[in-house]
């Protein structure tokens, strides 16, 4: 154990940081014990394990280069934060006149991003009784926000049986993944639809659109089935047609046409005698 007189000693105030994107942040190296005047202060950004100086040689360099300055003792303050400066910061103190010559102190920051007006997906028209899917998504906030779901300018709650104002609905919100699911769909369903991102960074919500809810078509599924009736009955009428015309063909073929026998001869002769006898086979 070395005494702290004897050597640097580093502390912050945290190790893990959350900043909003586009607002200062600092990250606090803090020497508690040095002897050595004006130590070497360098600080590194480690990002995918990679290192790069961020404070090297009393000057600003790198990602944060006139974007931040050293304050002291040895913090680091960054003026308006982006989302790329989201990895861990490496504090490193070096005092060649202490017994313990270097220390450093490793901090975690997490840049939040503010969702983009998220894509929404809301059918024009839908049929009652059948199931339809409303979609929300928006892929740039960070961390991922969660979904809300609005009907003529009123949330939804997540489960409807807790709220007396929608406990006859039967919907299924998902906040992970923005989708808004309808079991069976009911005429009160009809309406304006629109969906909100948030997370720690802010929200952001995309236009409403209208879903009307249309009532069963009965006389368009009647003459729909009794289209479908009268296609088959065309076709066996078609079938039975060929089959009769198949027969026809095949009585009158030329291979199985019979021609008639011929008449037996005639004998015009009568039975007397002297008389000449003549058949239809005489030739003259």
């Amino acid at each position: 154990h070395i005494p702290s007189s004897l050597g640097v000693i580093l502390r912050t105030t945290d190790k893990i940081v959350w900043a909003n994107e586009f607002e200062p942040i600092e990250l606090t190296c803090l020497i508690e014990s040095i002897s050595t005047n004006n130590p070497r202060i360098e600080w590194k950004k480690i990002k995918n394990g990679i290192p790069s100086y961020v404070y090297f040689q009393n000057k600003i360099s790198g990602d944060l280069e006139n974007r931040a300055q050293l304050r002291e003792p040895a913090n680091i303050l960054i003026f308006n934060t982006s989302r790329a400066d989201t990895a861990e910061y490496r504090c490193e103190v070096a005092a060649i006149e202490d017994q313990r010559d270097f220390d450093e102190i490793l901090i975690s920051l997490a840049v939040r991003v503010k969702p983009v007006v998220p894509r929404c997906s809301v059918p024009e028209s839908v049929t009652v009784g059948t199931s339809t899917e409303l979609r929300c998504l928006e892929n740039e906030g960070f961390p991922a926000p969660q979904y809300r779901w609005f009907h003529n300018n009123e949330e939804l709650p997540q489960d409807p049986k807790t709220s007396l104002r929608f406990v006859n609905f039967s919907y299924i919100i998902n906040p992970d993944t923005g989708s808004l699911k309808f079991r069976r769909v009911r005429k009160e369903d009809a309406g304006e639809y629109y969906c909100q991102a948030k997370n720690d960074a802010g929200n952001a919500q995309c236009s409403p659109k209208v879903m009307d809810v249309c009532d069963v078509d009965i006389l368009g599924i009647f003459l729909q089935s009794c289209g479908g009736l009268m296609a088959v009955v065309t076709l066996i009428f078609v079938i039975y047609l060929m089959k009769r015309l198949c027969c026809y063909k095949s009585v009158y073929n030329g291979n199985n046409y019979n021609t008639p026998a011929q008449a037996p001869a005639i004998d015009y002769a009568d039975a007397d005698e002297g008389h000449f006898r003549h058949k239809s086979s005489f030739i003259i």
